[in-house]
């Protein structure tokens, strides 16, 4: 397996907010999640309930997709990243780690009581312009 471009990582590092998309019966759905960036397992620790139409449909089937965007209206500025990864809620052997990458990047998410979940990417494609128009970075597991 090859590593991860630190481009690719520095985007992800960069932001803090991922689209996600899941489905369940051939229906797709998208929900915005707030994360933090786990660089050292190749992952993201995101927070929501159980009972979330994503969270529910994750639960049936984990394998999901997403992009993170820079929003800007300049094309030599334009950057996203497109992923795809499996979703599970953090287990006990990992929640403890996992809550602490969370919480150092949202401190107030302690008065919250919430799901931790983990999106393991399996593949990553960053556009960035800024390395010359339609410039792609590709990962894959």
């Amino acid at each position: 397996m090859l590593p991860v471009d630190e481009r690719i990582y520095k985007f992800i590092k960069k932001h803090h907010v991922l689209t996600l998309a899941t489905t369940q019966a051939g229906e797709p759905y998208s929900a915005h999640c707030f994360y933090a960036f786990d660089a050292e397992n190749n992952r993201v620790i995101c927070s929501s309930d159980f009972d979330t139409r994503h969270g529910k449909e994750a639960l049936e089937n984990n394998l999901v997709a997403g992009g993170i965007v820079l929003e800007t209206n300049t094309v030599g500025k334009i950057q996203g990243l497109q992923f795809q990864g499996i979703m599970t809620p953090l287990t006990n052997d990992d929640l403890k780690n996992g809550k602490k990458i969370y919480l150092k990047k949202f401190p107030y998410a302690r008065l919250m009581e919430t799901t931790l979940w983990e999106i393991r990417f399996t593949f990553l494609k960053l556009t960035d312009n800024n390395l010359g128009f339609g410039k792609k970075l590709i990962w894959k597991k």
